[in-house]
C-alpha cells in the first residue's frame, strides 16, 4: 500500500478516535495485577467509574466487547426459559435479542420501524397484561447505533412503575455513555451495559455492567450456567481491587486517563459539545436535501447521524468513493438498511474543525458519486458552528 499523507478520518460511530493522552497512558509498563499498587489503582478506578454512570451501585469491568457485557447481564439475572421483552430499535437490538434466544431465554420484540423510539405505553400495556409475571426483564438499547435513535429510558422506567410489574430493566448504553446524558440511578436501571470504544474514547476491549441491589440479589437465584461472566466472582475480588482472572491491565490505565479527561472537560460540557456538533451535522444533511433515518426530531442521537441515500443509489458505493478519494471512513448501513444508509460518527474526542473536514469530505463524495443533493450543506453547518451553536432553530 502506498503512503497517504495526512490523518485518516475515522468517522464511524465507534470505535471512535483515541486521543494521544489515552494512548500514552496505555503505553506504560505492565503492572503486577496481583501486587499492591494494582489493587490501589483498580479500587480507585471502580469508584471513579460510578461518576460516569451516575450511580452508587457497583460497576464491573470485563475484558470484552459490548457483546460480552450483554451476555453477562443476561446470564447473571435470568434462568433458562425466562421471558424477556425488547424493543426493535435497530440492528443492535436485534443482535441482543438473537443472543438472548441462543442462550435459552425467550426474547420477544415490541415491533419497531427502526425510525421511531419506543412508545412507553405499549410496554406498560404489555406488562399490565402479564398478570402471571412471566416477563422477567425489559431490555432496551439506549442509543441505537445503527439508526441514530435514542430511547427515553426515564419514560420506560415510568411505564414499568405505572404497570406495577417487577421485571428488571436492562439497558444497553454502549454507544451513549460519556457522550449523552445517562443516569443509572435516577432512571432506575437494574443493569447498565457499556463499552470502552465509544464515548469513553478508548480502544475496544473493555465492557461494563453497572448493577442495582435488586439485580445483585436476583443473581443469587439465576440457574443459567456461567463462569467467566459470573458477577459473584467479580464482586468478591473487586472489593480489594483485584479480578478473578488476568484483567486487561494496560487498558485500565487508558480508562483511568479517559475518565480524567471527561472530568476535566466536565460531563455537562461534553454533552453540550456533542449536542452542538450533532445539530451542525443534521443542518448539513437537511441542506443537502437528504433524509435522516430517525424520524423523531427529539429522539435523534447526538452520537451519530444515519442518513438515507436516494432510491437508485448505493450507500456503500458512496462510502467507497469517500474512502478512496479523501481517506475517510463512514459507518455502513446494517441489517434492514444495508446499502441504503451511511452513518456519520460525531462522538468522543471530536471538535468543530474535525466535523468541518468530515462534512467537506461527504459533500465532495456526494458530488463524485452522482447522488442528487444540494451543495450548501457544509456552509450551513459552518455558519452554525461559527456562532457557537447559538444560531436560531430551523
Amino acid at each position: 500500500m502506498s503512503y497517504r499523507s495526512g490523518r485518516h478520518f475515522l468517522q464511524i460511530p465507534g470505535p471512535s478516535n483515541t486521543p494521544e493522552r489515552i494512548l500514552r497512558a496505555i503505553d506504560s509498563a505492565v503492572l503486577d495485577h496481583r501486587g499492591p499498587d494494582f489493587g490501589v489503582m483498580a479500587r480507585s478506578l471502580f469508584d471513579e467509574l460510578k461518576l460516569i454512570f451516575n450511580t452508587e451501585d457497583e460497576v464491573l469491568i470485563f475484558p470484552a466487547s459490548g457483546t460480552g457485557a450483554w451476555e453477562a447481564a443476561l446470564v447473571n439475572t435470568l434462568s433458562p426459559g425466562d421471558r424477556i421483552v425488547m424493543y426493535e430499535s435497530g440492528h443492535f437490538a436485534t443482535l441482543w435479542k438473537d443472543l438472548a434466544n441462543r442462550l435459552g431465554f425467550r426474547a420477544e420484540f415490541i415491533d419497531g420501524d427502526w425510525r421511531n423510539p419506543i412508545n412507553p405505553s405499549l410496554l406498560e400495556d404489555l406488562l399490565v397484561d402479564d398478570s402471571a409475571g412471566e416477563i422477567k426483564a425489559v431490555c432496551i438499547v439506549h442509543n441505537e447505533t445503527s439508526t441514530g435513535m435514542v430511547n427515553n429510558i426515564g419514560a420506560v422506567r415510568s411505564a414499568m412503575d405505572s404497570s406495577g410489574h417487577d421485571a428488571l430493566l436492562l439497558v444497553d448504553t454502549i454507544s451513549g455513555l460519556g457522550s449523552i446524558e445517562y443516569s443509572h440511578d435516577k432512571w432506575g436501571v437494574d443493569v447498565t451495559i457499556a463499552g470502552s470504544q465509544k464515548g469513553l474514547m478508548m480502544p475496544p476491549g473493555l465492557s461494563f455492567n453497572a448493577i442495582s441491589a435488586k439485580a445483585k440479589e436476583l443473581s443469587k437465584y439465576s440457574k443459567t450456567a456461567k463462569s467467566y461472566w459470573s458477577w459473584a466472582e467479580m464482586l468478591k475480588m473487586n472489593e480489594t481491587g483485584y479480578f478473578p482472572y488476568t484483567p486487561a491491565t494496560n487498558l485500565l490505565y487508558g480508562l483511568k486517563e479517559a475518565i480524567a479527561m471527561l472530568n476535566e472537560e466536565g460531563l455537562e460540557n461534553v454533552f453540550a459539545r456533542h449536542a452542538r456538533l450533532a445539530e451542525a451535522t443534521r443542518r448539513a444533511v437537511r441542506a443537502w436535501d437528504l433524509e435522516i433515518v430517525c424520524s423523531d426530531n427529539e429522539a435523534r442521537s447526538n452520537v451519530l447521524t444515519a442518513i438515507y441515500v436516494p432510491d437508485g443509489h448505493n450507500a456503500d458505493a458512496l462510502r467507497s468513493v469517500i474512502l478512496e478519494n479523501f481517506n475517510m471512513s463512514l459507518g455502513n448501513g446494517l441489517g434492514k438498511v444495508a446499502g441504503k444508509v451511511f452513518r456519520i460518527g460525531h462522538l468522543g474526542d471530536f471538535n468543530e474543525l474535525m466535523l468541518s473536514g468530515t462534512l467537506c469530505g461527504i459533500e465532495m463524495g456526494l458530488g463524485l458519486s452522482g447522488i442528487p443533493h444540494k451543495k450548501n450543506g457544509v456552509s450551513v453547518a459552518l455558519d452554525y458552528l461559527a456562532h457557537g451553536g447559538n444560531a436560531a432553530p430551523e
